[in-house]
């Protein structure tokens, strides 16, 4: 009986204070809504969110970069030219590095020269590449003919000749690398990887021409990826 009536007795005033109270900030919401907490309700957080715009690239960024690529390159550059280019400077990402280096193998010529060319044309025009060149070539041009000075005198020794055996190994775990990076940016079908095996077992298993394995493998590549099947 005392917990039935024990409410009844209370004052009114403290029975409907907190309805009253909940009653106005309910009516306050549904009259006036916030703009953007509804907008950010309806479209969720990152919605509106601007690409963050890459840094224009001068002469002496691409000369720098390409040199820091090809004083790190010992043992072959592709691997440092990846990480560079895309996890330490943010110049490309994965699949645009992978489109490129793909233009750069058809073209004659090295590699990571045809790439160098390319990226530096398509930054900064002719004196873009021009920077981007001798960046990636003076340096280890100087560098080569201090070693072949050196390597002349020295280079019967047992101890420069374990060395470079040891660099051999260096250099095929870095190629390993970079191409298990690479292989991240393609698409997750199974075609990618049909055609990387045929190219593979072509060039490697049965010795054929460079230019027979682009000819038979390219033609249905691109026209596999021009109808979306890839």
């Amino acid at each position: 009986m005392l917990r039935a009536g024990y409410g009844a007795h209370l004052p009114a005033r403290l029975c409907a204070v907190p309805r009253c109270n909940a009653n106005l900030v309910n009516d306050s919401d549904m009259s006036n809504p916030d703009p953007e907490h509804t907008s950010a309700a309806a479209h969720g957080p990152s919605a509106d969110v601007p690409p963050v715009p890459r840094p224009r690239l001068t002469p002496l960024d691409l000369f720098l970069g390409f040199a820091q690529v090809a004083l790190s390159g010992f043992g072959g550059t592709m691997f440092w030219m990846r990480r560079i280019l895309i996890d330490r400077r943010g110049w490309l990402d994965d699949r645009e590095f992978v489109e490129t280096l793909a233009i750069a193998q058809i073209l004659p010529g090295a590699n990571m020269v045809n790439l160098t060319a390319i990226f530096g044309y398509r930054n900064g025009g002719l004196r873009g590449l021009i920077a981007a060149m001798g960046g990636f070539l003076g340096p280890p041009f100087l560098i080569v003919l201090a070693l072949g000075a050196l390597y002349q005198h020295y280079g019967e020794l047992p101890l420069v000749q374990r060395a470079l055996a040891g660099m051999s190994a260096v250099a095929a775990g870095l190629i390993f690398a970079s191409c298990m990076q690479l292989a991240s940016a393609l698409p997750r079908t199974w075609l990618p990887w049909l055609f990387g095996v045929l190219a593979f077992a072509g060039m490697s298993l049965l010795r054929l021409p460079l230019v027979l394995v682009l000819g038979v493998l390219g033609p249905f590549a691109i026209l596999i990826a021009w109808k979306g099947k890839l």
